[in-house]
């Protein structure tokens, strides 16, 4: 619900805390460790501002104090990952540069499964992703064409790697939640399949399928994803 007369505001340019008083008994990067922790144990859900102002040590209001929106801590913590970007010299190949980029991303993602649901323009522009940002620019210092193209690429590698970490995660979850093995249920659904294809009604299924039956390499359809987007940025 919006708020009545209420501002917008970045909270990297508002004082650690707000109001008068003793010293801050904690710093942003207090509250953002204890979010982060508690969103990489028990899921983004499970964030709350009474439940990280447990993990602090403080009372709930007292939080807000120092942390005004819950928005704002999903910054804190988008911002707090991002620190585990690592930063490299670059090589002066940016598409092996980018790849790198892209790779280091994913592994950031499944460390924290609950990132690629925040992963959002609006979450862009704190200390530790300018960081980033400069970096992924650095990389593409060879590529001859403009800033908002070099922006581009980077959103769509983004995008490309949130997405399929995003499947990565979700296929897993449910594997977990079945009552039967995952063998068991590839099993009857590549004999359903099998049959649906053998009917004659799918003829492009079914040269599909004659062409290449073996299980899909999907480490490959990873690394052909960034390459084709990459390949679309060269010049021509």
């Amino acid at each position: 619900m919006a708020v009545r007369g209420a501002e917008p505001e970045v909270i990297w340019a508002r004082p650690e805390r707000a109001g008068r008083g003793p010293k801050p008994a904690f710093t942003r990067a207090d509250i953002a460790a204890v979010a982060v922790r508690i969103a990489d144990t028990e899921g983004l859900d499970a964030v709350s501002m009474r439940h990280v102002a447990a993990g602090v040590g403080c009372g709930t209001m007292s939080l807000y104090n120092y942390v005004p929106r819950k928005e704002d801590l999903y910054e804190l913590m988008v911002d707090a990952v991002s620190s585990e970007h690592e930063l490299w010299e670059p090589t002066g190949d940016w598409r092996a540069d980018m790849m790198r980029v892209a790779g280091q991303t994913r592994e950031l993602m499944h460390r924290h499964p609950w990132l690629p649901r925040l992963m959002s323009p609006v979450y862009g522009f704190s200390p530790n992703a300018l960081r980033y940002l400069e970096h992924c620019l650095a990389c593409l210092d060879p590529l001859d064409a403009s800033y908002g193209t070099k922006f581009e690429l980077i959103a769509m590698l983004n995008g490309v790697v949130t997405t399929y970490v995003r499947n990565e995660i979700d296929s897993a979850e449910r594997v977990r939640n079945l009552p039967w093995s995952q063998e068991r249920e590839q099993a009857v659904r590549i004999a359903y399949l099998g049959g649906q294809v053998a009917s004659g009604a799918y003829p492009r299924m079914a040269a599909a399928f004659a062409e290449d039956a073996g299980p899909i390499d999907m480490e490959g359809v990873f690394r052909r994803a960034l390459e084709r987007v990459l390949g679309g940025f060269a010049p021509s």
